[in-house]
């Protein structure tokens, strides 16, 4: 079967407020079936998730809703998303605060969903930390996220779709892609932009205006692009008795509408060809 994936980073609440009417009317024409999303605010007052989504057809968790305590600053910066075109279970939340990320409020859902002529899947939608310089940290919350995925994997391969903050030739992106081990531990994604992607795929980039203050911010220089979102797919040791094969994948968000940038990163937009080996 046919599977649709979207990934995308909301900025939480900065910005020109129609952002989220942009992002309702993108998520429209683009038909996902499996949305990640980070960045996504959810306090007593404020209930972006529901706004992203009005008017359309999904199940919707946001991590506030299944977390057992608030975690500081995500009043400000949000939390993590997943939508489904089908009904879903989150099997865990996993909290990737650690040492040298203890700023970090996004938590990791693991959420199976139940495709309707294929049976389970696991769908996981992290967020890494954001600073540049906490690759240390990001390579355990990568481990971490792998670990999750051993818990609760289906025969169905696994997809993982969010912001990492780092570029392909990260250490944690290295590990997640079979390149490089980790704390004695090996693992195999296959990264969707690299398999069927078009041209570098910078999701962070000063070509965006939304992105130049924060790069003004933290990296100091007038420009600066990278790739940091992706859409990974469980590979055959994994998953043997099932495919995902990645058909196709497209930047989402890359250009404003009616003069309105959606987000302060692009989105990713990835189709699977899904199915059972059996």
């Amino acid at each position: 079967m046919r599977l649709r994936v979207l990934t995308l980073n909301v900025w939480n609440t900065e910005g020109d407020p129609r952002r989220t009417q942009v992002i309702n009317h993108g998520i429209r024409q683009l038909e996902p079936d499996l949305i990640a999303l980070q960045e996504v605010v959810h306090t007593d007052r404020t209930k972006s998730l529901e706004s992203l989504l009005a008017g359309l057809a999904f199940h919707a968790t946001h991590q506030a809703e299944v977390q057992e305590s608030v975690p500081r600053f995500s009043d400000r910066y949000g939390g993590a998303a997943v939508a489904t075109r089908w009904p879903h279970e989150v099997v865990e939340v996993l909290d990737l605060r650690l040492a040298g990320a203890n700023d970090v409020p996004w938590a990791t859902l693991a959420a199976v969903v139940k495709l309707p002529t294929e049976g389970e899947m696991l769908f996981i939608a992290p967020t890494a930390a954001w600073r540049l310089s906490a690759e240390a940290a990001r390579e355990r919350q990568a481990v971490a996220i792998t670990d999750l995925d051993a818990r609760h994997r289906r025969e169905l391969p696994t997809v993982i779709a969010g912001d990492f903050n780092a570029a392909p030739d990260a250490a944690s992106i290295r590990y997640l892609t079979g390149r490089q081990s980790l704390d004695g531990r090996s693992v195999l994604y296959h990264d969707a932009w690299a398999l069927a992607g078009k041209g570098p795929g910078y999701t962070w980039t000063t070509d965006n205006p939304n992105t130049r203050a924060v790069v003004s911010q933290i990296v100091r220089q007038r420009e600066y692009c990278n790739r940091f979102d992706y859409v990974f797919v469980g590979s055959w040791d994994a998953h043997p008795k099932a495919h995902a094969h990645v058909q196709s994948a497209k930047l989402a968000f890359e250009q404003p509408i009616a003069g309105i940038w959606a987000s302060d990163h692009f989105g990713l937009v990835v189709d699977l060809e899904v199915g059972s080996d059996g």
